[in-house]
């Protein structure tokens, strides 16, 4: 068996407490010429060497000097730290004939730069630039863009010592606090809750669709709007037509195909184009989903969100409804607005005139003269009884399979539509050929809020036309995406986009039109980046949710959901109503509330 030995332990033969001197033991010999230095746990040990020690070997090692750190008293007197005095121990000293073979090179002094644009100077011991923190006589004082003493920000800086930049009278400005496109009831149950981020990760492959019926009568595009410029500039015409925007419940086409079990989902594209890009949107809006024994409907609220085209809304600063002189301290709700007191360039107003512009710049552009086409069917939403005359739109309804597997049996019936064709040798619309659509962007006042830093379109259109686009393309990018999307869906050829302007600043019901635009939809998807296959993976997963909820409720004959866009946070929410929600009886009901508030 192997005996263990216990290895030499040395000790002091003078009698003293611990290892014996080197002088007497062979073993401290070899740490003779160490340097050793105790520490207390509050030193810093964070630093390897000092170069800026000026104190040099003049010290004794082991004795603490009054320089030192240490620990600071009531007082302000700095108290000796044990083991602060040995720090030197470890210092390297130079011989001094090493210090004799160095010669000054350069003696000359540096130049003060105080006071220059961007430099340095130095009060107090600190250094302070542009938008730096100065120091002036020991104190941190406020610099251009920095912070000051007593936390409070210098010009363009931070107030109280935190938070993020914050920009030019920002005290001032009035809280973006948007109010939700519907009211939410009490009686509501919020079944889901999705954020954007989530959305756009989605993906779905459709096939091309299947065209089952084409209804409608359309005019050809006058291509004269395609020459105009600047320079010679045509007014805006109010032209007094009829074009239906029906939802999807009260078409009577889509109730024939849903009687025959032709899908089992219904829409129309200009609700599913909000559906499919709504990880752009900003503003709120909402979608009332009707779940029965024939499928299930994507519907719109008569004067909701669906019903008027949205300006500038991705701008850095989009319009809003507060008036100008209302100030809201911060951390307040902004103030209720009366409709009374909304000026011309208010989020309500341009949107009202930008839908008033768009209905009639298709209108003016489509030319009965040069052709029109009957399509198989006549238009559905016009009665006999109508007397004023029918605007250039053809319907289109087709068939969209979003399964993934063989029996997964999930199809879409979508309605589309297109606003004109294009007349040329050999285009048949019958057969889908030459089909356009007709959109409108609108300028109001590049120097009023919430035009998002658009240049004069009067000056720049015609020479600087990617810069307008560019601009465009980021306040507007909802709302490009929209019509984007929907030419997709429709199999349209072209996209004819006018670029409409105020005829003064300050009058809002005269306009010119300056220039159009023609490109194709799937070039234009990819300029601004409109997946088509994200889309239809958040169709696909609404659709879903929607089928395991009515079938967690235990499959009833008919159920109602409303999908809520947060007015203010990039999310959407799933809530499960009453059946009544929106019909004529809750229209009543809610009268009465409202009355009797009033009274009371």
């Amino acid at each position: 068996m192997a005996s263990f030995k216990l290895p030499e332990i040395p000790t002091a033969h003078d009698g003293a407490w611990g290892p014996p001197s080197a002088s007497t033991s062979s073993t401290s010999k070899k740490f003779e010429d160490i340097p050793y230095a105790p520490y207390s746990k509050s030193d810093r040990l964070g630093r390897f060497a000092d170069w800026y020690d000026v104190s040099g070997g003049a010290g004794v090692t082991g004795l603490p000097t009054a320089t030192q750190g240490g620990q600071k008293t009531r007082r302000g007197e700095r108290g000796q730290a044990y083991g602060s005095g040995t720090a030197s121990a470890f210092n390297y000293f130079h011989a001094a004939e090493d210090e004799a073979s160095f010669s000054l090179v350069d003696n000359k002094g540096v130049g003060s730069t105080r006071g220059a644009r961007g430099g340095q100077y130095q009060r107090g011991g600190r250094s302070q630039g542009r938008g730096g923190a100065g120091a002036r006589t020991g104190g941190a004082q406020g610099g251009r863009g920095g912070q000051n003493q007593r936390g409070q920000g210098g010009r363009g800086g931070n107030r109280g010592g935190g938070g993020g930049r914050r920009g030019w009278r920002d005290w001032e400005k009035n809280n973006r606090n948007r109010e939700s496109s519907v009211v939410i009831s009490p009686s509501w149950n919020m079944l889901e809750e999705i954020e954007f981020h989530r959305l756009a990760k989605l993906r779905l492959d459709v096939d091309d669709p299947e065209d089952l019926e084409s209804y409608g009568r359309l005019h050809a595009y006058d291509k004269t709007f395609d020459r105009l410029t600047t320079k010679t500039a045509a007014p805006l015409q109010l032209v007094d037509r009829i074009k239906y925007n029906t939802t999807t419940s009260d078409d009577p086409v889509i109730q024939q195909l849903a009687s025959t079990s032709a899908a089992n989902v219904y829409a129309t594209d200009t609700i599913l184009s909000v559906l499919m890009t709504a990880p752009r949107s900003v503003y709120p809006w909402d979608i009332v989903i009707q779940k029965t024994s024939q499928g299930i409907f994507l519907d719109k609220r008569d004067g909701g969100p669906f019903d008027t085209v949205t300006v500038n809304e991705n701008a850095y600063e989009p319009p809003s409804d507060t008036p100008p002189n209302a100030t809201n301290q911060p951390g307040q709700p902004a103030a209720p607005t009366q409709p009374t007191e909304l000026g011309i360039n208010s989020a309500t107003s341009l949107s009202l005139e930008a839908t008033y512009i768009n209905q009639n710049f298709h209108f003016q552009t489509t030319n009965s003269q040069q052709g029109v086409v009957d399509l198989a069917n006549a238009n559905p939403f016009y009665g006999p009884d109508e007397t004023d005359p029918l605007a250039s739109c053809a319907y289109k309804y087709r068939i969209y399979d979003l399964g993934i597997t063989e029996e997964d049996d999930v199809r879409l019936c979508l309605r589309t539509e297109v606003d004109a064709y294009q007349p040329g040798a050999g285009v048949k619309p019958q057969n889908g050929q030459g089909l356009v659509t007709i959109r409108a962007l609108n300028e109001f006042d590049p120097r009023a809020p919430g035009a998002g830093g658009a240049p004069d379109w009067r000056t720049k259109l015609d020479s600087q036309r990617g810069a307008v686009v560019a601009t465009e393309m980021k306040n507007n990018s909802a709302k490009l995406a929209r019509w984007t999307v929907q030419a997709c869906l429709a199999g349209a050829e072209a996209i004819k986009i006018g670029y409409i302007s105020r005829h003064s600043p300050g009058n809002p019901t005269r306009h010119v039109i300056l220039s159009t635009a023609s490109m194709r939809p799937a070039d234009f998807a990819g300029q601004l980046n409109v997946s088509l296959a994200n889309g239809w993976g958040i169709v696909r997963t609404v659709v879903d949710l929607v089928n395991k909820l009515w079938e967690k409720d235990g499959s009833p004959e008919e159920a109602k959901y409303v999908l809520v866009k947060d007015p203010n946070k990039p999310l959407i929410r799933l809530y499960s109503v009453p059946l009544s929600t929106f019909t004529a009886d809750d229209v009543q009901d809610v009268a009465e509330d409202t009355a009797e508030d009033t009274d009371a």
